[in-house]
This record gives C-alpha cells, sequence and structure tokens, in this order.
C-alpha cells in the first residue's frame, strides 16, 4: 500500500500573495511600523527573493526589527488577525479543493516555507494542514529576535528540513509530491518524486521540462 506525502509550498503556491508582504502590510496599517519607506524596502528585498539572490539574515534583520518590542503573544494574536483578515480570502481555488481532497483520502501533508513560524503555522491551521515548518526564530525576553533557530527553511535549507520532519514521523513515506513557484524551491524539486510548479516564475519554467514535473496554472 502506497503512502504518499504532499508537501506545499506556501507564498503564491498555496495562496495568490506573499503572507510575509501582507503581514508587513498589515503592521504598517495597525501602526506598529512607522517607517515610511519600510515597504519600499520590504518590496525591493523580496525582489532579491524572486531572483534567488535574497540574504535571509539581512531579510530577517530587516522584517523583525519592527517585532523585538512586542511580546510573542501579542504578535500571535495579531497574526491570527491579519490571516483571517488578509490571507485566506487569497487561497487559489484549486489548492483548496486539493487539500479537502488530500483530506478526505487521509493523505499526510505539510507546509514548507521560508517565511516565519509564526505566520506558516496559523496560515496552515486555516487552511486545514496541520504539519507547518517554517524559519524557527529565537526569542529574548518574551519577544520575537532575528536569530535563526535551527536550520533556516530556505533554498537547500528546505530539503534538510523536510528530511528531518520526515525522520520524525512514524514509518516511511512511498513518495513525496511537492508544489512550488519559486526557483529558490529547485532543491526541493530535485529531491522529490513528483513536482508541480504552480505558476512558476520564468526561472523556475526553465526547468519544467524534467520528468515527472508538472506545470499548472492556479487561481483565486
Amino acid at each position: 500500500m502506497t503512502k504518499p506525502l504532499y508537501v506545499f509550498d506556501m507564498d503564491e503556491t498555496l495562496i495568490d500573495a506573499d503572507c510575509a508582504m501582507l503581514w508587513n502590510a498589515f503592521l504598517v496599517r495597525k501602526g506598529i511600523i512607522t517607517d515610511a519607506d519600510f515597504l519600499e524596502q520590504d518590496k525591493h528585498l523580496m525582489s532579491l527573493y524572486a531572483q534567488g539572490k535574497m540574504d535571509m539574515k539581512d531579510y530577517l534583520e530587516f522584517s523583525i526589527a519592527p517585532l523585538t518590542n512586542l511580546p510573542v503573544e501579542e504578535v500571535n494574536q495579531l497574526v491570527e488577525e491579519c490571516v483571517v483578515e488578509e490571507v485566506l480570502a487569497k487561497q487559489f481555488a484549486q489548492s483548496k479543493a486539493l487539500i479537502e481532497k488530500l483530506k478526505q483520502q487521509q493523505v499526510q501533508m505539510v507546509i514548507i516555507s521560508a517565511s516565519a513560524s509564526f505566520l506558516v503555522s496559523v496560515v496552515g491551521r486555516h487552511l486545514g494542514i496541520t504539519h507547518a515548518l517554517g524559519i524557527d526564530l529565537m526569542t529574548k525576553q518574551g519577544c520575537y529576535t532575528p536569530e535563526i533557530s535551527g536550520t533556516p527553511s530556505y533554498r537547500e535549507g528546505k530539503v534538510v528540513r523536510l528530511k528531518e520532519w520526515i525522520e520524525s514521523q512514524a514509518g516511511c513515506f512511498s513518495e513525496i509530491h511537492f508544489y512550488t513557484d519559486s526557483i529558490n524551491d529547485l532543491p526541493l524539486c530535485e529531491f522529490a518524486d513528483f513536482a508541480y510548479l504552480v505558476n512558476p516564475c520564468p526561472a523556475l519554467k526553465a526547468h519544467s521540462n524534467q520528468e515527472d514535473w508538472q506545470v499548472l496554472e492556479w487561481r483565486v
């Protein structure tokens, strides 16, 4: 009997947006971020991410700075509000249908994202995926810091984190199906048995002629 595992990138794969960018815009509207240039800087850094050129340490230093004086509990409450108000309406119709189908078939699913775990876990819960891996951040005096705990789930790090997670599960999986849009996830596409490129960026689409890789066009 086969036991497949379905693995999903989150941003621009399950939802038609980048959760971190939605989160930062939400913090600006809430008055927690007051720097007038913050969103422009965020847009620039995310353009580097799209090209596969972003330094994750630099990004976290920038993006977590507004949260370092907020208690973890307050941040988590804000995340819940942000996900409900801004994220859920942007879920691709096809991802919603696929998740529901896999749940009915009792197929194991996991999200693995280069966004911070405090975002990924909440999005995953609302989308119906219990297991969600993101970049784990260290805390200091009850507040999040930009310091990474363990291996960041970014580029090759996603393969490392997924292997660790699989080893922690009871039994083994017969095959791995992976969905993503980003060239940053090329290592995990190559690790998986089947790769599905969701509205892929041009750099990732250039690799789409490989066997057992499919290009999907998903819409909200």
